[in-house]
């Protein structure tokens, strides 16, 4: 059953769970609903507010950087939703040092002005723009937006004459060819000649949209197999996440997000009138060099990596440089015939869930996106204070989170379904955070954990796991065989500061508890730590060996398998009541899809008060809810924990485990997500008998 829900205001004085929501509330209010509360905050924070939302009231703020004031006014162009004069967005991309994130921006605004007069000025004045010479990144992404919108301001034989400088405009040229008649004589005849593999495979990805089944487009036909073959079954479903390993939870990006949409895919396919899943995630940087870059996980779900033009993993600083690229191979994928999805379900406020967004509007397909008030509930607590003259350090964090949030309101504005969790305030703390949600209609979603299958193996693998955490003691991964009475604080989450395992362990100190427990965190990549976890694994060890009692009783592991993950929470459940508990100290939780694999394992859990975990943990009852605002509140609540006698742990235990049996089930939660698509897609269903591209593409 599909639950929507219309959004209205709360009424005056009534809880919202937003209290707080600072400038940057304020001033969005004001830029929704013309609130007349918005304030002007004299630090960074209110000044860029201010700047971005303030329309007509925000004059130029002399003590912002340049940057900040061109990168506002780029957002309010994109967010103004109507078209501009051509000449002005091409004058506001002719500055030679914008910032790919202001790119990103212009480029929406560029959207909303192809579409009037069938393109025709934007044609021209993106013509005009490209024979003037332009510099390579202003080209490159001339033609981007060129492609993207389907105009062909250039002939194949106008564009070859561009002489490509750099990599950069080198392949946007390319990917400007493969959509315009005759692309053919401006690539080059032999994609093995390429520079590297990325450059090999994007030629015959090219060359594969020029001149289908050509020799030329082999390598491009080979990498995404599965998906050349036809396939006319409906609905397909695209799920994305790129940032972040789909088969590497707890490592690195990785986090719940990917054990969930696996277990989804699987449950949506079998149980949910879905004919196939397609999760597209990013190749890492030695995927590239394989021959097949789609796997299958079963008959119905299908996993694409999409190329990625760097030797680093995809992540949210260096995303928005390979943003129009991954719009094009997303673009790619879904054009082929055994894609082409009804609707596409993005999850994420960031510019790679941006791009499958627009190729999902370029192919025509539908699309879904989870809204979720992050990091808009933070900013004040993250970034109140900063002079608004600093443009280092921890400013970098607020402009990329100010980013974020024009990124997630951009996908507000293209979804035809938006899904949202309910919250312990309902929805409000949502249109807090969102006011143009206001009268929109949202469907909320139950959400839910794989089930359990029991294996012949599982006990001695439990036992196995066991001996290895009361190994010998002394090593970080193994604790004192002596301290095996005690009771067991167990995390598990990717290392990464949101997740706050190093307050986490500051916390068990301040709070003493290292002399009644131990404490095993489990997260990171086990061979190849990215630069945040090679950052954070140093301070948490550092803090630990200030203290040999500590060192003694804590253990670092690193990612485990979800399955293995599961078994391990079930063999510390069977120890005895209240011998383990589960300790979720982020700074906050959108679900908590872990929290519920160890309530459902049988261990008593602690989880954030902030965020999705409130909304199914009654505190004292099936679980604790955590003040995790800071290092003090949250050793207060880790006491409480551990002196709650045995017997109200295992009342708690046994009523956070019925929890998930009643309300947490993937197959309710799947069913529900259809149920949503179906009726979504339900006025496009001749959709597939279009054909692509019927905007005016020459392919």
């Amino acid at each position: 059953m599909t639950h929507h829900v219309t959004l209205v205001p709360a009424a005056a004085g009534s809880p919202t769970g937003a209290a707080g929501a600072g400038a940057l509330g304020a001033w969005r209010r004001f830029h929704w609903a013309q609130d007349v509360r918005a304030r002007t905050g004299g630090d960074l924070l209110g000044r860029l507010a201010r700047a971005e939302y303030g329309g007509a009231c925000a004059h130029p703020d002399s003590l912002l950087p340049r940057t900040d004031r061109r990168a506002a006014r780029l957002r309010q162009l994109a967010r103004s939703e109507r078209a501009m004069p051509a000449w002005v967005l091409a004058a506001a991309g002719s500055s030679p040092d914008l910032e790919p994130r202001e790119r990103i921006a212009l480029g929406e605004a560029w959207e909303h002005s192809c579409g009037p007069d069938g393109g025709l000025n934007a044609t021209a004045e993106i013509r005009r723009r490209l024979l003037s010479a332009p510099g390579p990144a202003e080209a490159a992404f001339l033609l981007d937006v060129a492609d993207a919108n389907a105009l062909r301001p250039l002939s194949a034989r106008e564009a070859v004459e561009l002489r490509p400088m750099g990599r950069t405009l080198r392949h946007a040229l390319w990917r400007y060819l493969s959509g315009v008649a005759g692309g053919g004589l401006g690539l080059p005849p032999h994609p093995a000649e390429a520079r590297d593999a990325y450059e090999q495979l994007l030629l015959a990805g090219c060359w594969e949209r020029v001149l289908p089944g050509a020799s030329a487009g082999q390598r491009f036909r080979t990498a995404f197999g599965p998906l050349t073959e036809p396939f006319t079954a409906s609905p397909v479903v695209a799920q994305s996440m790129l940032l972040g390993r789909l088969e590497e939870p707890g490592a690195g990006l990785s986090g719940g997000m990917s054990v969930l949409l696996t277990a989804l895919a699987e449950a949506l396919s079998a149980h949910a009138r879905t004919a196939r899943v397609l999760t597209l995630t990013a190749a890492q940087p030695d995927d590239t060099r394989r021959a097949e870059l789609v796997g299958r996980f079963s008959k119905a779900h299908l996993l694409v990596r999409l190329p990625v033009d760097s030797a680093e993993v995809l992540d949210p600083q260096n995303a928005a440089t390979h943003q129009p690229a991954l719009a094009w191979w997303a673009r790619r994928a879904f054009e082929l015939p055994g894609a082409r999805p009804d609707i596409t379900h993005v999850r994420f406020a960031d510019d790679a869930s941006l791009a499958v967004a627009q190729a999902t509007r370029r192919f025509g397909a539908k699309l879904a996106f989870t809204v979720t008030p992050d990091p808009h509930r933070t900013m004040d607590e993250r970034h109140a204070g900063l002079p608004p003259e600093q443009t280092t350090g921890a400013s970098h964090a607020l402009r990329l989170d100010m980013h974020r949030i024009f990124v997630a309101d951009r996908l507000v504005d293209r979804a035809d379904l938006l899904v949202a969790m309910p919250g312990r305030h309902g929805t409000q703390e949502l249109l807090e955070h969102f006011p143009q949600l206001e009268k929109r209609s949202v469907h909320l979603q139950p959400e839910g954990i794989a089930p359990f299958r029991p294996a012949p193996d599982d006990a001695a693998t439990g036992r196995r796991m066991l001996a290895r955490l009361f190994g010998c003691g002394g090593s970080v991964e193994s604790l004192d065989a002596t301290d095996r009475h005690l009771p067991v604080l167990l995390c598990v989450g990717r290392l990464h500061p949101v997740k706050q395992q190093e307050q986490l362990v500051q916390a068990w100190l301040l709070a003493g508890l290292h002399h009644r427990t131990t404490l095993l965190l489990v997260g990171g990549s086990p061979t190849a730590p990215t630069d945040i976890e090679a950052a954070v694994r140093p301070r948490v060890t550092e803090l630990l060996a200030t203290n040999p009692v500590a060192r003694r009783r804590a253990a670092l592991w690193p990612a485990l398998r979800n399955r293995h993950v599961r078994l391990l929470e079930r063999a510390l459940a069977q120890t005895g009541p209240g011998s383990a508990l589960y300790v979720c100290p982020s700074a906050k939780e959108e679900f908590g899809l872990a929290v519920l694999e160890a309530m459902e394992a049988g261990l008593p859990v602690a989880a954030p008060q902030r965020g999705g975990a409130s909304h199914y943990l009654r505190d004292g009852v099936n679980g604790r809810l955590l003040a995790t605002e800071s290092v003090a509140t949250l050793a207060e609540g880790l006491r409480s924990l551990v002196l709650t006698p045995a017997p109200g742990l295992a009342a708690m235990a046994a009523a956070g485990s019925a929890t998930v049996r009643e309300r947490f089930g993937i197959d309710a939660m799947a069913a529900s997500l259809a149920d949503a698509y179906l009726t979504t897609c339900r006025p496009a269903s001749s959709r597939r008998a279009r054909t692509v591209g019927s905007r005016g593409d020459d392919t």
